[in-house]
């Protein structure tokens, strides 16, 4: 049966989330490891201090992730694809004006590398899937954080119509969409672009 219209929600998991943080995290770990060891004078209680604090913040992780995907929803229909993240976050991409399958670069904290020069230097990395990328139409929270606004604005432009270069990460939502149900719009509408991502 036709249907006008399809959602979809998160499939993905956890760990293809908090990868990204994981050489941070690693940081963490090390630095709660050593002020644990100062402040209970033994090795045990600096491990044990680590893992606690470690531990929080991949809570913290967990329901970031949580809430990112209960909110988090790609909408198809005859018109084109939708993403809204719940943050005030949207992109549109029309069928006609999407250019390419291609890897999709989702970054969820700021690029900035933290550490000292000369010691462990570390940043979080980007989160890679496959997904839509074109010409379309991104509304954008009011308050987002300065480096997001920068990575925006450095977004290229279409010089004919002035609408920016747009992605949706599909793999982000289910790894294995072309596959799938999402597969079969990106097929129905425009199949020249499945055939190019073989």
């Amino acid at each position: 049966m036709y249907n006008p219209s399809q959602e979809f929600r998160v499939n993905g998991s956890f760990g293809r989330f908090v990868l990204p943080f994981a050489a941070p995290l690693v940081m963490f770990f090390l630095v709660m490891l050593l002020l644990g060891a100062i402040f209970t004078a033994t090795t045990v209680g600096g491990v044990l201090v680590g893992l606690a604090g470690t531990g929080a913040l991949v809570g913290v992780l967990a329901r970031k992730y949580a809430k990112m995907a209960d909110r988090t929803l790609i909408r198809f229909s005859p018109f084109g694809v939708e993403l809204e993240d719940g943050s005030g976050f949207r992109a549109r991409l029309a069928w006609g004006d999407i250019t390419r399958v291609g890897e999709v670069q989702t970054r969820m904290a700021s690029p900035r590398t933290i550490g000292r020069p000369g010691g462990m230097r570390v940043r979080a990395g980007t989160m890679r899937s496959l997904g839509l990328i074109g010409w379309g139409e991104r509304v954008v929270p009011q308050r987002i954080p300065g480096w997001m606004r920068q990575r925006l604005a450095a977004v290229p432009v279409d010089r004919r119509t002035g609408r920016p270069e747009v992605s949706i990460p599909l793999g982000a939502i289910d790894p294995a969409w072309q596959n799938g149900d999402m597969g079969s719009w990106v097929a129905r509408y425009r199949p020249d672009l499945m055939q190019a991502a073989a």
